[in-house]
């Protein structure tokens, strides 16, 4: 699988949805500062769309006309179901967008919010040659597409559509499980077809910024000093193939905060991992394996299968989505004949597991997701 085109882009983005605003005008001085602030910190990547209200004149006012091209990279989109009763009209959002924010040109450009009800009509307005022109003048330079919908759909448009440069997906730990966002899925299949991310919504409309009591407990147990939206920012930005994560910051201090954490970006550790496992189960959409590791599983079971530690690799893929660090500790965990495919399904471990698993049908899947 391709290292992705950006790389070198820092993970946190400044996402223009939910501007500061005075009354029902944008903040812009306010936007100034936080424009300011985060291109101080170093981070350069900043996402609006056609239809936010007012954020691509905003984001001319804040940045465009006050920075050097070179110093930011900037991302908006074109949509063809609000505002675009037909083709003319959805590709003249284009050189609006160009208009409104004087920038030149594009450093990402996405077909906007693709799902099942509207998919059709970026072919309809034949929208996919129209983005790959503008890129082909230099007006683009990197282009793909937003998404809400499912795995099925996703790997459809991948197929017919190759060519794109990225997605983005609405990922956060609270939806990775939920059927109705399917984040993991959706996640994987964009992989499976090696396609960099950028990330909406990671603190779930700022939701995971207050989540529920249960979990706040579990973060400040930990870590104190810790906001609970860098949980969220934290653990979607140590996923793999992960161009950057975008933040709809609405004020300055939400700004200070997120750059005290991403500045010097440090990915999940181990202990990090398993609260957020375990915060997933609070918000009732996981499908970790709840192996408290008390070992009694192992202590009779006739191959000595380590099973905690195949359990805890496994949650590692499927709770926070670190598919090769799973496979390092599965292999670690599981010698020649100890694997999860040596279990003779005697069922000596069930019978002794205090929380009920169904061991022999993870160790199952177990086998399948690492020694295939």
């Amino acid at each position: 699988m391709s290292d992705y085109f950006g790389k070198d882009v820092p993970k946190l983005g400044f996402g223009l949805m939910r501007l500061p605003h005075k009354a029902i005008m944008t903040d812009v001085e306010q936007v100034k500062t936080m424009v300011d602030l985060f291109l101080d910190a170093g981070f350069t990547y900043f996402d609006t769309a056609f239809v936010y209200p007012g954020s691509e004149a905003a984001i001319r006012k804040a940045l465009v006309d006050r920075y050097p091209r070179e110093q930011y990279t900037l991302c908006t989109k074109i949509n063809a179901f609000l505002m675009a009763p037909t083709e003319k009209a959805a590709k003249q959002q284009f050189y609006t967008s160009l208009e409104r924010t004087g920038a030149g040109f594009f450093d990402y450009y996405l077909l906007h919010a693709l799902m099942e009800n509207n998919y059709k009509k970026y072919d309809k307005f034949h929208l996919w040659d129209f983005v790959k022109e503008q890129k082909e003048k230099g007006l683009i330079k990197h282009f793909g597409f937003s998404y809400h919908a499912g795995p099925e759909l996703l790997e459809q448009i991948l197929t017919e559509h190759p060519e794109v440069d990225f997605i983005q997906l609405q990922i956060n730990y609270a939806d990775w499980e939920n059927p109705k966002v399917v984040s993991r899925a959706n996640y994987e299949m964009a992989r499976k077809h090696g396609k960099s991310i950028t990330v909406m919504e990671p603190v779930k409309g700022g939701a995971l910024a207050n989540p529920p009591k249960e979990v706040k407990k579990l973060f400040k147990d930990y870590h104190p000093d810790m906001s609970y939206a860098s949980w969220a920012i934290r653990f979607v930005a140590s996923l793999d193939g992960i161009i950057t994560v975008l933040s709809g910051m609405s004020n300055i201090q939400q700004m200070e905060d997120n750059i005290s954490y991403m500045k010097d970006f440090k990915p999940l550790n181990e202990e990090e991992q398993r609260i957020i496992q375990e915060a997933q189960r609070i918000i009732g959409h996981s499908a970790t394996i709840p192996c408290t590791a008390c070992h009694y599983c192992v202590d009779g079971c006739p191959k000595q299968i380590r099973i905690p530690d195949i359990f805890s690799a496994m949650n590692k893929e499927i709770g926070n989505g670190q598919a090769e660090e799973a496979k390092t500790a599965y292999f670690n965990a599981a010698a020649e004949g100890h694997r999860a495919s040596d279990c003779i399904e005697c069922r000596q471990c069930e019978r002794a597991c205090p929380q009920h698993l169904s061991i022999t049908d993870n160790l199952k899947t177990a086998a399948k997701m690492f020694e295939n």
